[in-house]
């Protein structure tokens, strides 16, 4: 009984088990780390796992350009059945197998011995009758085997130039990639220190409406007294529900800052573990960049196929040569006798163009034009990665003494702010005057937390621009 018992819950606890590992699959990601967010975003990133098929595209088309030098070699088999005269002498001939008798040689030997015999209608017949087995034959199959392989023997560096451009296109399209990775990098980066400074900045909100609470209870206490008045406590619950409203905003914008990090990690994540490290400015070298960064890299590379274009536009002024062979077999049943009945042919063909209005040459000019302008691109985007690298550290610097500056401001915003609040219980101060100072204290808070992201996200734009060599 107990063993029936357990086959009848067997299928159930398969069920449970299938289901249990289906709801751990689906679990939101909790305390999270960055270094793990960067290792979940080169494996499980939508546009990244595109950007490598598109690699993969770009791999095959350099392979197909690689097999067109090796040539093409097909075999065809072919059926037939017919009873033209054509065909069936044809299917003999290419099986080896027409006779004399095809022509009609039997008739015209019969007529022949008619006609020596004195019978000259025969003679007449013998010039004049065609030949109905030639004419008139039965029908007939006829099966052929043939192998044929084509060649080009010369192209004038044709087919090379294209090899190049197509494996060059496939480098390229690798560097698409790894500079989607380093943007992806970008934005896993941002996004975690912008939740770490919302966290902050709720916390200090948090702090805030617990330091509003307290002047509620002191503005409730004097007004006990008789040194308070109910416009006070109308002013402190307004400034209490302006600053709940922000407060709501900011798990607001936490919320959609989780929703944009599942989407780059294509996982859900709930909760990540905050980064409070200040991000430190890369070292900078200048010729080091012009070797690393991404955008002169593809510069450059389409510089180098620039020149392989004008390569294959020279060849188009130049001959081609190109070889054949074909080999095969005939019969009116497959295969048979098969070395017996068999034929080749070999051959070889040159083409060279001699007049085509100057396109050929107009398109070599053109591609010659070509590789001067991007040769210039190639400068400018040197010049241009420079200025903007130049340009990015300035604005890190000017951020970093912009932080300083409101931290010093906020230390002193704080102060006053809780002078203001104990001069306030003395009656040297009204509410409004401590609520202004508190409001002042909000807003250096906030200008710090804009400039230490600024701040940060001008960091990463510059690891972006160096390409730190992040690989997937």
């Amino acid at each position: 009984m107990g063993k029936k018992f357990l086959i009848l819950l067997m299928p159930l606890l398969l069920l449970f088990t299938i289901a249990e590992a289906e709801d751990s699959m689906s679990m939101a990601l909790e305390n999270l780390s960055l270094d793990e967010a960067l290792e979940l975003v080169k494996r499980d990133n939508l546009e990244l796992k595109i950007s490598k098929f598109n690699e993969e595209i770009k791999r095959y088309e350099a392979e197909i350009a690689k097999g067109h030098s090796f040539g093409k070699f097909d075999v065809t088999v072919k059926d037939a059945y017919s009873n033209d005269a054509g065909n069936v002498f044809g299917f003999k001939l290419k099986s080896r197998e027409a006779t004399f008798g095809d022509f009609g040689a039997e008739e015209f030997m019969n007529n022949m011995g008619a006609a020596q015999n004195g019978d000259m209608a025969a003679a007449g017949r013998m010039y004049k009758d065609p030949p109905n087995r030639l004419n008139n034959p039965k029908s007939r199959n006829h099966f052929q085997t043939t192998f044929n392989y084509m060649v080009p023997l010369y192209t004038g560096g044709k087919l090379e130039q294209y090899r190049k451009i197509t494996k060059s296109l496939e480098l390229m399209s690798r560097l698409d990639t790894k500079k989607l990775l380093n943007e992806k990098i970008f934005q896993v980066k941002k996004t975690f220190y912008d939740i770490s400074l919302v966290d902050d900045y709720i916390s200090n909100l948090t702090t805030i409406i617990s330091n509003i609470d307290r002047l509620a209870e002191i503005v409730a206490s004097m007004k006990e007294e008789g040194y308070a008045r109910e416009i006070d406590k109308l002013e402190v619950e307004a400034r209490k529900s302006e600053v709940v409203s922000m407060l709501s905003q900011a798990h607001f914008n936490k919320k959609l800052a989780y929703q944009y990090l599942s989407f780059l990690l294509n996982q859900d994540v709930k909760s990540i573990q905050p980064v409070s490290d200040i991000p430190p400015i890369p070292n900078i070298v200048k010729e080091e960049i012009q070797e690393s960064n991404l955008d002169i890299q593809k510069a450059k590379l389409g510089l180098k196929i620039r020149d392989m274009s004008i390569k294959v536009q020279e060849a188009n002024l130049l001959p081609t040569v190109g070889a054949m062979a074909e080999y095969g077999s005939s019969d009116d049943t497959p295969l048979n006798k098969f070395f017996d009945k068999d034929f080749y042919t070999i051959g070889v063909q040159a083409k060279w163009n001699i007049f085509d209005g100057n396109i050929n040459k107009n398109n070599l000019e053109k591609a010659k034009v070509e590789y001067l302008k991007t040769q210039e691109q190639v400068n400018l985007a040197k010049k241009g990665i420079y200025l903007k690298v130049k340009k990015t550290l300035t604005q890190i610097e000017s951020k970093e003494a912009d932080i300083s500056s409101l931290e010093k401001q906020l230390e002193f915003a704080n102060k006053v702010y809780e002078t203001y609040q104990e001069e306030y219980k003395e009656g040297l101060k009204s509410i409004s005057d401590v609520l202004i100072k508190q409001s002042k204290a909000l807003e250096v808070l906030l200008k710090l937390l804009t400039a230490k992201n600024d701040r940060n996200v001008k960091v990463f734009e510059l690891k972006s621009i160096i390409n730190e060599g992040e690989t997937i």
